[in-house]
C-alpha cells in the first residue's frame, strides 16, 4: 500500500498535470529573460553583463525555479501522508523487515525524512539511543533521494522516457532504498556488528489532515527551496558561467567561445574519464556533477548552460542537446543513478560531519556513498546495454 501510494504520488506530480505547471513557469521565466536581453541590447549594455544576467543567472536559477510547482506538489502529498498518522505506522510496520537487514524500525523515519531533506534527516537520527545504530543510519540516509534531486530527474527522465516519466522516477525512489538495505546489510556485517536496539514507538491516531497544517509544511519547503535558489545556486551559477566563458590563452584571462577550451572544460575533461565505463565520459557532465556537490539543483541549471537549452524546450528538443554525452536512455538513467547514490550536498555533509562528530567516519561516509554510485552506475550501464 505504501509502494502504490508513492507511484500515484509521482503519477500526478510528474504526470501530464505537473508537466503542465511546469512548463508554464518556464514559459514565464523565457519570456522575462527574452524581454530583459532586448531591454539591454537596446540600451548598448556590455555583450558580457548580457551573457552573465540572461546565460547565466536567469538560465542556471530560472531552470531551477520552473521545477517548483512539482517539488511543492511533491510536499503536499507528503505532508498528507504524515498528518494523516500513516507514516508512523509505516514505520512501526517496517520494523520487522528492517530487523532481518540489521537495522531498527526507529531508522525508517529518518530515512523516509531523507525524501525531503538530508539535513533535517541526519538530525532526526537523534532520537536513536543506540550509537551504532545512529551511526549507520546516519550512513543510509544520503541513498534516500532528497527533493533537491527532483528537477534533474524531471528533467531527464522527460527527455529519454517522456512516455514513462513517472515510472522512472519512482524506481529511482525504489533503488535508492534497496542500495539503502544492502548496505545496511553489509555495515551491520562489517563496521557495526551487534543486534539492533529495541523499537518503541507511540502511534498516533489516524486524523483528516487540514489543508492549513498541509499548506503551511508546503511554504515551509518551498521557502527554503527559494532560499537556495536566491543564495547558493545563484552564485554557483554565477561561478559556472565564468568558468565556462572564460579560458587561459597565451593572452592571458580572455572570454572564449567554445566552451570546451574554457576553464571549466578544463576541469571537466581531467576527471571524465572516470565516468566513461558508466556511459557519460562528456566533461559536460562531470562539470555538472562538481555542481551538484554544492546544491543538487544546480545539475540543472549546469546542463543548461553547459548544453544551451533551456527547461521550456521540448523533451525531443532537451534529448537531442544531451544525446551527444548519452548515448542511449540507459547511459541518461546510469547518469540518474549516480545522482541519485553520490555525496549529497554540501549542507548534508557538514551536518553529517557535526552529527557524527568525527572526520575519520565522514570521509568513510563519503568514500562509501561514492564507491556505491560508481558501481552500481556501472551495473546499471553495462547490464542495460546488453539487455536493451
Amino acid at each position: 500500500l505504501f509502494l502504490c501510494a508513492m507511484l500515484v504520488m509521482f503519477v500526478i506530480t510528474f504526470g501530464p498535470f505537473g508537466s503542465w505547471l511546469q512548463d508554464g513557469v518556464s514559459a514565464l521565466i523565457d519570456l522575462f529573460s527574452g524581454f530583459l536581453r532586448d531591454t539591454m541590447t537596446a540600451g548598448n549594455v556590455s555583450p558580457v553583463l548580457i551573457s552573465l544576467v540572461c546565460d547565466g543567472i536567469i538560465a542556471g536559477v530560472g531552470g531551477v525555479l520552473s521545477f517548483l510547482p512539482q517539488i511543492a506538489l511533491l510536499f503536499f502529498f507528503l505532508s498528507f501522508l504524515e498528518d494523516s498518522g500513516y507514516m508512523a505506522r509505516a514505520a512501526f510496520i517496517m520494523d520487522r523487515l528492517l530487523r532481518r537487514f540489521g537495522l531498527s524500525g526507529k531508522a525508517f523515519i529518518p530515512m523516509l525524512m531523507g525524501f525531503g531533506c538530508t539535513v533535517p534527516a541526519i538530525m532526526g537520527a537523534r532520537t536513536m539511543e543506540n550509537e551504532k545504530d545512529r551511526r549507520m543510519t546516519i550512513m543510509l540516509v544520503p541513498f534516500m533521494s532528497c527533493s533537491a534531486r527532483l528537477p534533474v530527474y524531471g528533467l531527464i527522465a522527460a527527455a529519454f522516457f517522456p512516455r514513462y516519466a513517472g515510472l522512472v522516477i519512482f524506481s529511482l525512489y525504489v533503488l535508492g532504498l534497496l542500495c539503502a538495505i544492502l548496505s545496511g546489510i553489509l555495515l551491520r556485517k562489517t563496521m557495526f556488528k551487534g543486534e539492533p536496539a529495541a523499537f518503541v514507538l507511540e502511534l498516533p491516531p489516524y486524523r483528516l489532515p487540514t489543508a492549513r497544517n498541509c499548506l503551511m509544511h508546503v511554504w515551509e519547503r518551498v521557502r527554503g527551496f527559494l532560499v537556495k535558489a536566491g543564495t547558493l545556486i545563484l552564485a554557483m551559477s554565477v561561478v559556472l558561467w565564468f568558468l565556462q566563458s572564460f579560458g587561459i590563452t597565451s593572452q592571458g584571462l580572455q572570454m572564449v567561445d567554445d566552451a570546451g577550451q574554457s576553464i571549466l572544460g578544463a576541469i571537466g575533461s581531467f576527471i571524465a574519464p572516470v565516468f566513461a565505463p558508466l556511459g557519460f565520459g562528456a566533461w559536460q557532465a562531470a562539470v555538472a556533477l562538481l555542481a551538484g556537490l554544492v546544491a543538487k539543483e544546480a545539475v540543472v541549471s549546469s546542463l543548461c548552460l553547459l548544453y544551451g537549452f533551456s527547461t521550456l524546450d521540448a523533451g525531443s528538443t532537451i534529448a537531442a542537446a544531451l544525446s551527444s554525452t548519452f548515448h542511449t536512455p540507459v547511459a541518461a538513467y546510469a547518469y540518474l543513478v549516480f545522482i541519485l547514490l553520490y555525496v549529497p550536498c554540501v549542507a548534508a555533509v557538514s551536518t553529517l560531519y557535526r552529527e557524527m562528530n568525527s572526520l575519520k567516519w565522514t570521509v568513510r561516509s563519503i568514500l562509501w556513498q561514492l564507491c556505491a554510485a560508481w558501481l552500481v552506475s556501472f551495473v546499471v550501464f553495462q547490464v542495460g546495454s546488453l539487455l536493451f
